[in-house]
């Protein structure tokens, strides 16, 4: 039982259950539970859920591939750790998209009226010869800071026992001081924390009172058990109570994803989640540390919450998502955005959506405006790669000796020259009833060598990716080709991201 004696702005006073040491806070400092309780351990207790890999579909059996977008990059991140720390990769934390959507593509802004443009390149697949592969890319509207609506941005942070190490608390503070130097003085921040019972110790302040924010952060200790559901539930109390209509309005969870008290089941925390997400207030995610790190539980909760998620595995990417790309993690220009493509049997003998395993979708929910998607925020870009093996090719991955699925195709079709048609549908931050858009794909592969330097990138990330999978589908295998291709798409890169992806490929065998 928790029993709030007074909450106000610095100052935080409340009395828990016998397990749970007393949280009080004067208003010159916050004293959560004591350090000392922190429980370590160095046993790996990590964990991911299960992928199966999308295997190859013919379009006579399955017209139509659905699917909703991933902005998210966490993958790719803490990917980059276990390479970083000379340890293998579990073969469930890899999601190619996450990889492939973890870099920026040079895609065109939109000139229309929509928030975001389509653009769509086909050429050949790097690792099966035979086969062709589709790259789609969307590019979110890039709207300039100062466009940018208020914000109500409450702070989730887990400061249970198990935070205790240099990557988790520590290296939390110090990122949300990057997030904290992008905020403007109409926005308003919040701070929630957690452990043993969850309590407020910030009440909503001005985005240009930094340093009280700051100093808030700073106060802020680790000790205690986990009642991360009980966190959620004030967390999103207090984002409601301050909602800022036609803004941004926004809870931000920080943890290791370690729950173990309260809500603590995979199914309980979706349901949670799925009911505050229609409140209108989104989710982002921040994932921290190693050992015990449960990203399969913050997945579920950015996937459900009309949200993303990202893992801070070092200050320099808290740089990158908290501070360089502060518009496109923190505002949504465009939300529940789904993908549904008609590939056409005329030219496609099967095809494959490379990742997005966790986020397919049935053909019937792409007009379902009730089924959540994923979010698109100002400058976002998203990338999909479909595997294709055209008509007349024998391939490994296909049976060629079924009878009644050889349905011949007319050929005076009027639609001979299409390789696909593809549908969008995306609903305002704000609205709820979708808006469609179309686009037709021409049935004219380029040479790899004649595709763009984006495209061979990509490529690239989704091959390695394959490879850390060690999927079934992959023909080739050698580092040393996914390590050329990469660099003969090597542009764009002010920040090193790319090139330090090769270095990454380097280190596998």
């Amino acid at each position: 039982m928790l029993i709030f004696a007074g909450c106000k702005q610095g100052s935080l006073q409340y009395e828990a259950a016998a397990d749970t040491t007393a949280v009080e806070a004067a208003d010159s400092e916050i004293l959560l539970p004591n350090p000392d309780d922190a429980v370590t351990t160095n046993e790996n207790t990590e964990s991911y859920a299960e992928l199966i890999e999308n295997p190859f579909e013919s379009p006579k059996t399955a017209p139509l591939s659905t699917f909703s977008i991933d902005v998210d990059n966490a993958a790719y991140t803490n990917i980059r750790r276990f390479l970083n720390n000379g340890q293998p990769v579990p073969k469930d934390a890899v999601r190619v998209e996450e990889m492939v959507n973890f870099f920026k593509y040079q895609y065109p802004q939109p000139v229309d009226e929509h928030p975001f443009s389509i653009n769509t390149e086909y050429s050949q697949s790097p690792w099966n010869a035979k086969h062709k592969l589709l790259r789609i890319g969307l590019q979110g509207k890039n709207i300039p800071t100062y466009n940018l609506p208020a914000s109500n941005l409450v702070f989730l942070i887990d400061v249970s026992g198990s935070m205790s190490d240099e990557n988790k608390l520590p290296l939390l503070k110090e990122s949300m001081k990057v997030l904290v130097k992008e905020l403007r003085a109409k926005d308003k921040v919040s701070i929630v924390v957690y452990a043993g019972a969850a309590g407020v110790v910030l009440e909503p302040t001005s985005g240009e009172d930094k340093e009280t924010i700051i100093e808030a952060f700073d106060n802020l200790n680790a000790g205690g058990s986990t009642a991360g559901g009980e966190g959620i539930e004030l967390a999103y109390q207090l984002a409601k109570q301050n909602f800022i209509k036609d803004g941004n309005n926004r809870v931000i969870l920080a943890t290791d994803g370690d729950f173990n008290v309260g809500k603590s089941s995979d199914a309980d925390m979706e349901d949670l989640i799925e009911e505050k997400r229609k409140s209108g207030i989104f989710l982002t995610v921040l994932g921290y540390g190693m050992g015990n790190y449960k990203d399969s539980k913050m997945e579920i909760l950015a996937d459900k919450g009309n949200g993303n998620y990202a893992y801070i595995d070092n200050i320099q990417e808290a740089n990158r998502f908290l501070g360089r790309e502060f518009k496109g993690s923190l505002f949504a220009i465009a939300k529940d955005v789904k993908i549904q493509i008609e590939f056409n049997p005329k030219h496609v003998q099967a095809y494959r959506l490379i990742g997005y395993e966790n986020r397919k979708l049935k053909a019937e929910d792409f007009k379902n405006d009730a089924v959540d998607a994923g979010e698109l925020g100002s400058g976002h870009t998203v990338t999909a790669l479909y595997e294709i093996i055209p008509v007349g090719v024998d391939s490994d991955f296909v049976p060629s000796d079924l009878k009644y699925t050889k349905v011949k195709t007319d050929s005076e079709s009027q639609y001979n020259e299409e390789l696909a048609t593809i549908k969008f549908r995306y609903k305002k931050p704000d609205g709820e009833k979708s808006i469609e858009m179309i686009k037709t794909i021409a049935d004219q592969a380029i040479s790899l060598e004649q595709s763009s330097r984006d495209f061979k990138f990509s490529s690239a990330v989704a091959w390695f990716g394959l490879k850390l999978r060690d999927s079934k589908y992959l023909s080739e295998k050698s580092t040393d080709a996914i390590k050329h291709l990469a660099q003969s798409g090597l542009s764009y890169d002010e920040d090193g991201y790319k090139a330090e992806f090769i270095r990454l490929v380097e280190t596998v065998n």
